[in-house]
């Protein structure tokens, strides 16, 4: 959330102090909009793509602290965000560009942020501000500059105290869209007649999701997040997807509850990052907290079935808590086998759910990796594999 933000960029860069719950606070100038900004305060690895980071619905309320030193570079441009506005609740940078240089660049990351009334902060050690989340933990926080960075330690530390936590958030309702939308293959290059049709609920979906679908010959209809099992059956879907968003999992009721009338009908189901912790409760596993999160696009995972190790793109501080060794029945036994096929390779922690007998998997990261790695980019053919073999199915149990 931000709060009292200008709408001018400040002639001159005003104090700014990042406060967080633990009574830390780092000092520095004011980025973007000057005001006040409350969210949890986590760190990104990334060394390029800001923009994407910063336009990623999964990012809402939370004010990101770029760990690479450099950011601003390249400036922005209408073409990579990945969605219709700034979700970040506020920014932190050490060492941005006194202007950008890039063909591509058509304004400043200063003038976006505030453009867009994002309050951030300059010249702070972001390196050292990850470490110190890293020992103890992601935290609430808030960022004060101008006259609110002005009042005592005490009265800043309050108001952080005061603020919401990120358990018990409920948010991709808040980033969803409203109207339901329709991603076609041939705008994306495809020539010919779509492949599949799918169902695509948008809990914070990235723009890069439905393009990674639509090049490769599928229909994509976008629906928000308050979709009913009448809206999906409506577009008469091959398969059903779930996208990534903000939030806890555990507030995501109403998602759970549409996921398993679609587990239900034995239609084909992909989900990713929100999409993969909202499987894992439908099958009755738990989902928690983890203690910093996975957040950049160099984060080594694991394919169990293969042994291959990919390079991902990452965004979550939520996890499934599911036994990573073997198969085992779910706990909704209903839907019978599930493995874990995908981990972390840095703590283990559950990358993957893949359902032995019925058409379901999911994982906890980015393969659509806008910006980051495409070694992932294998998941959109796998879903588009268990699609083919379920309509073979369908066509041998019809004779």
């Amino acid at each position: 959330m931000t709060e009292k933000a200008t709408t001018q960029n400040p002639t001159k860069a005003e104090p700014a102090v990042l406060v967080l719950e633990d009574g830390k606070m780092f000092r520095g100038r004011s980025y973007g909009a000057v005001g006040t900004a409350f969210g949890e305060a986590v760190f990104a690895t990334g060394m390029t793509g800001y923009q994407e980071t910063i336009t990623d619905p999964s990012y809402a309320r939370q004010i990101v602290v770029q760990t690479a030193p450099h950011i601003g570079n390249t400036g922005v441009n209408s073409e990579d965000a990945e969605s219709r506005r700034i979700w970040v609740a506020g920014y932190v940078v050490r060492d941005p560009a006194r202007r950008p240089s890039n063909w591509r660049s058509e304004r400043s990351l200063d003038d976006e942020l505030v453009e867009e009334g994002i309050v951030g902060i300059q010249g702070v050690d972001t390196r050292a501000i990850t470490r110190h989340l890293r020992e103890h933990k992601t935290m609430r926080a808030a960022i004060f500059s101008g006259e609110a960075a002005r009042r005592s330690d005490k009265e800043l530390l309050d108001d952080v105290l005061a603020s919401a936590p990120m358990e018990g958030a409920r948010l991709a309702e808040e980033v969803s869209v409203d109207t339901a939308y329709t991603v076609e293959p041939s705008e994306h290059g495809w020539e010919g007649e779509p492949r599949f049709t799918i169902a695509a609920i948008d809990l914070g979906i990235k723009a890069m999701t439905p393009h990674r679908f639509a090049e490769r010959g599928v229909r994509v209809h976008v629906l928000p997040a308050t979709a009913t099992a009448d809206d999906v059956k409506a577009v008469n879907p091959d398969g059903f997807f779930m996208s990534n968003g903000p939030g806890d999992p555990a507030t995501a009721d109403t998602q759970v509850r549409l996921l398993r009338s679609v587990l239900d009908s034995k239609l084909p189901y992909f989900g990713i990052c929100f999409g993969n912790q909202i499987l894992g409760r439908a099958l009755g596993f738990g989902t928690y907290k983890l203690r910093y999160g996975h957040r950049g696009i160099n984060q080594p995972v694991m394919d169990r079935r293969t042994g291959k190790v990919e390079i991902t793109s990452q965004n979550h501080g939520f996890a499934v808590d599911a036994p990573i060794e073997g198969a085992t029945v779910a706990p909704e036994e209903r839907y019978g086998r599930v493995e874990v096929s995908h981990i972390s390779l840095n703590d283990q922690v559950v990358e993957g759910l893949a359902c032995l007998d019925i058409p379901a998997f999911s994982v906890q990261y980015h393969p659509e990796a806008a910006a980051g790695p495409h070694d992932a980019a294998y998941l959109f053919d796998r879903f588009i594999d268990v699609m083919e073999a379920n309509e073979t199915k369908k066509t041998e149990e019809a004779k």
